[in-house]
């Protein structure tokens, strides 16, 4: 690699940055030089946790499965969990992305449908549901769960409902964290238990929770 160029004088240099959006903070601590390598253990988790549970699973099995070093996995990943969160950010913002469009009571619709089929059908939804049981007793998951994923994205999902209110789309009779709460859980807890999560119980959800039209 060529060694960059010295800028020119601070006094002759004029360069306007622009942020880039906030994003979860990673938990590593080497520098990720193998994109191929990272996203080999990245996709080795996913699939491994499917087949074999969060109980199971392992780093040493992860690096089997990417066919990388478990010192490289450790360089980059403080644990298992962490791997996992990568793993489940990465997913969720390319398959169920919080709309930033103009806010709809469909576009809800839409978004929780999505939210539902991302639990029972995709393997990083799988990821999800198994870092929300292992958080229930254990802390440090707990609190990286809550840290990268979880309030970042309900973040989001407020946002969006205030930004639908706003709009005149919705009119929910409960808070913005009690709405999320109402809209989500019953969508998280069906998951859970392994039962189905039939289109007319988000459709319910959104007809009673949302009130969307009655402005």
């Amino acid at each position: 690699m060529s060694t960059p160029s010295s800028p020119p004088p601070a006094q002759t240099q004029t360069q306007t940055q622009t942020q880039p959006p906030a994003r979860p903070p990673r938990a590593h601590s080497g520098s990720r030089r193998d994109e191929a390598a990272r996203l080999a253990v990245l996709h080795a988790a996913d699939d491994l946790l499917v087949e074999h549970g969060f109980g199971a699973l392992t780093v040493e099995a992860i690096a089997r499965r990417a066919g990388v070093a478990k010192q490289t996995i450790y360089r980059w990943w403080p644990s298992k969990v962490e791997i996992l969160l990568d793993t489940l950010i990465e997913d969720s913002a390319k398959r169920i992305p919080v709309p930033v469009d103009k806010p709809t009571a469909n576009g809800i619709r839409g978004y929780l449908r999505a939210f539902a089929r991302f639990l029972t059908r995709d393997p990083a939804g799988k990821v999800l549901l198994a870092l929300l049981a292992e958080a229930q007793h254990d802390p440090g998951t707990a609190a990286a769960f809550h840290m990268r994923y979880l309030d970042p994205r309900r973040s989001q999902e407020r946002d969006l409902l205030a930004r639908a209110v706003e709009a005149g789309e919705i009119s929910p009779e409960l808070g913005p964290d009690a709405t999320v709460d109402a809209l989500i859980g019953p969508i998280v807890y069906r998951a859970m238990t392994g039962s189905t999560i039939p289109r007319g119980l988000v459709d319910t959800l959104v007809d009673d929770l949302l009130r969307p039209g009655s402005t």
